[in-house]
């Protein structure tokens, strides 16, 4: 049924024309505005996937000022992966801040972006000791706890969920679900292989029954940077799911990025 609903939405798009990019932009926008919280940080978080995009990174950055720590952590980690180095200094500034997801999450787009801010942070974490950004104790006893650590590497981006952050809801499904993590991490590791046939296995993954191997399998095509796997993004747009919608509508538009791009 859902392979037939995909089926059912491409039938309604051109895909003999170009990407509907704008579309996309629209959906990531809206997103960006939604009264939503949770949908917010979805939207933001999907920016990620559009790597050295003026537009993303002011949109990402105009989030970290969301008055959700939600979206902010979305935002820190979506700023990681856009990779424009301007933004280290409001990133800094987070690393003051009494969330310590918050801080991890800074910290990891410091970490990402080469700023040594972020090793501060984690010798901090390492030893204790109150160098540079400070962490409370009741801060630093929450990582004794396993759970809040495996919550933590999703929330903070350094979980193998692509681009991290979308939080418990994923986490817990994940670990509920055995198999889960084996076809998530498959799908991600095929990312960069150059056989066709790995191209084919992610756009037969974009169709999988559960919503977290869509997502992986978007976020696995966007990092492959093939633009001829447009066509099995172009369906995802209408998906059930509105994480996999939003880090869909930011595979498309950098994909068609890449395809305007000179070879």
């Amino acid at each position: 049924m859902l392979a037939l609903a995909f089926l059912l939405a491409a039938s309604a798009v051109n895909l003999s024309g170009p990407p509907p990019v704008e579309a996309a932009w629209s959906m990531l926008h809206q997103g960006g505005l939604n009264k939503s919280a949770s949908r917010r940080a979805k939207a933001i978080l999907a920016l990620g996937l559009i790597q050295q995009d003026s537009q993303a990174e002011a949109m990402a950055e105009q989030a970290l000022g969301d008055p959700s720590d939600t979206v902010k952590i979305a935002a820190a980690n979506a700023l990681g992966h856009i990779g424009i180095a301007s933004v280290t200094p409001k990133l800094r500034k987070l690393l003051k801040d009494d969330d310590l997801v918050l801080v991890l999450a800074a910290a990891n787009a410091l970490y990402e972006l080469k700023d040594p801010a972020a090793y501060k942070v984690y010798l901090n974490l390492l030893t204790g000791e109150r160098k540079g950004p400070s962490l409370v104790k009741s801060q630093l006893r929450q990582l004794k706890k396993r759970r809040v650590i495996e919550q933590m590497a999703f929330e903070t981006g350094i979980g193998f969920i692509p681009y991290g952050s979308i939080g418990y809801e994923v986490w817990q499904h994940v670990m509920n679900n055995r198999n889960m993590p084996i076809l998530i991490l498959s799908t991600q590791r095929l990312a960069r292989d150059p056989d066709p046939k790995s191209g084919d296995a992610l756009a037969g993954a974009c169709l999988n029954k559960h919503w977290q191997v869509r997502a992986a399998a978007v976020s696995a095509i966007a990092t492959r940077g093939d633009p001829a796997l447009l066509r099995a993004l172009v369906p995802l747009l209408t998906d059930p799911s509105d994480l996999v919608r939003y880090d869909t509508a930011a595979a498309i538009v950098h994909l068609s990025e890449v395809k305007r791009k000179p070879r």
